[in-house]
């Protein structure tokens, strides 16, 4: 239910991109703050209550560049709060879909699409399910912020975007260094320094930088 959303998080403005706003957890917040302190497949952490800084790196390139998407079918992958699929839809995508495996994460998506104003459809879609990679054939554009985090998820998302491409698709990743990014697949687009909360990262700025699938690996 959302109000799991309101509860533990406050609409509040990015400055890193101010033409939008989202539902996230307050400046001293941690990601396991509200997870009972430990990870369980059945009650992940709220990945959903903040703006990552990868996920907005590639939010302010599809904003900067709404023709990548515009008129297009759009996908953000394991989106959780959604804001890629947010620029997406505000940058003119014909449809979006954001997907993910928690359920909180899709309450969030559908809050924080009302609060900008912008049609965004969810669907929970677990990338570590082989099944799903046929989900990868559907949209124009896949768009995936801060997904590289474990070397499990990382080998399953390489395979999906990879399908993607393969079908046509243009692939959009942002990362911010999360470790597991198999960089030899994608040729670096941009980079833009993120100001972060100091709870989540350990540091109030980090470096995010967006990347394209390379064609050679389509």
């Amino acid at each position: 239910m959302s109000h799991n959303v309101t509860e533990h998080a406050r609409l509040a403005d990015l400055p890193f991109l101010p033409e939008l706003r989202l539902y996230q957890a307050g400046p001293g917040v941690g990601l396991w703050t509200h997870s009972g302190g430990a990870y369980s497949s059945d009650r992940p952490p709220p990945f959903w209550a903040f703006a990552w800084a990868g996920g907005q790196g590639l939010a302010r390139y599809v904003l900067d560049h709404p023709d990548l998407v515009a008129g297009r079918r759009v996908l953000d992958l394991a989106a959780g709060s959604g804001l890629i699929a947010v620029a997406a839809a505000r940058a003119g995508a014909a449809t979006v879909t954001a997907t993910d495996v928690d359920q909180d994460a899709l309450d969030a998506i559908r809050l924080n699409a009302e609060a900008n104003g912008v049609p965004v459809g969810t669907g929970r879609l677990d990338l570590l399910d082989p099944a799903a990679h046929t989900a990868a054939d559907e949209y124009d554009v896949v768009l995936a912020g801060d997904l590289f985090y474990t070397e499990a998820l990382a080998g399953r998302a390489r395979a999906f975007l990879r399908r993607a491409a393969r079908a046509g698709a243009l692939v959009l990743v942002g990362d911010a260094r999360r470790g597991f990014l198999p960089e030899d697949l994608f040729e670096r687009i941009t980079a833009y320094d993120v100001p972060v909360p100091r709870a989540l990262e350990e540091t109030r700025r980090k470096q995010a930088m967006v990347y394209r699938l390379k064609e050679s690996l389509r």
